[in-house]
């Protein structure tokens, strides 16, 4: 099943990837490792994920203004995620995919939290700030019928 979202252009460019997504804001300075491209950050819902080459998804920024230059060096490393969504990109997360070259949207028509899960195939088309997402198949027969599987 396919699914097309529609929003703002913050940087320009395609990229296509698995999801990777999270509900909790991230500091790029401290809670990424620029040289893995891991999350690292203690607590964080992501910590020991890997977002090399993936379409990350998170709400917004936090922390230093020298996370720019964190995810600029993962661009230059090829460890940062291939593009990014935000709910709203701020000027620590803009100012980084600008440097990084690495297509950013936000403002999406349906919340991407809600919307996209890890593991669903994205293309974010930001020269005209859209999102296309393919849901990854549910191994269960229930679940890809419409009929979600309740925990007992």
């Amino acid at each position: 099943m396919k699914i097309i979202l529609r929003g703002r252009k913050i940087i320009g460019g395609v990229a296509e990837g698995e999801a990777v997504v999270t509900r909790q804001p991230i500091s790029f300075l401290g809670g990424v490792n620029p040289d893995k491209g891991m999350v690292v950050e203690r607590g964080h819902e992501l910590e020991g994920q890997n977002i090399t080459g993936k379409i990350f998804i998170f709400p917004h920024g936090k922390g230093s203004t020298a996370g720019p230059y964190i995810i600029y060096a993962m661009a230059k490393r090829k460890t940062a995620p291939s593009g990014m969504i935000n709910l709203e990109a701020e000027p620590i997360i803009a100012v980084g995919a600008a440097m990084g070259n690495i297509p950013l949207v936000d403002r999406l028509d349906k919340n991407p939290l809600e919307v996209i899960s890890s593991g669903d195939r994205v293309k974010i088309d930001g020269d005209h700030g859209t999102v296309e997402v393919t849901k990854k198949r549910s191994p269960y027969p229930s679940e890809r019928f419409g009929f979600p599987l309740k925990k007992i």
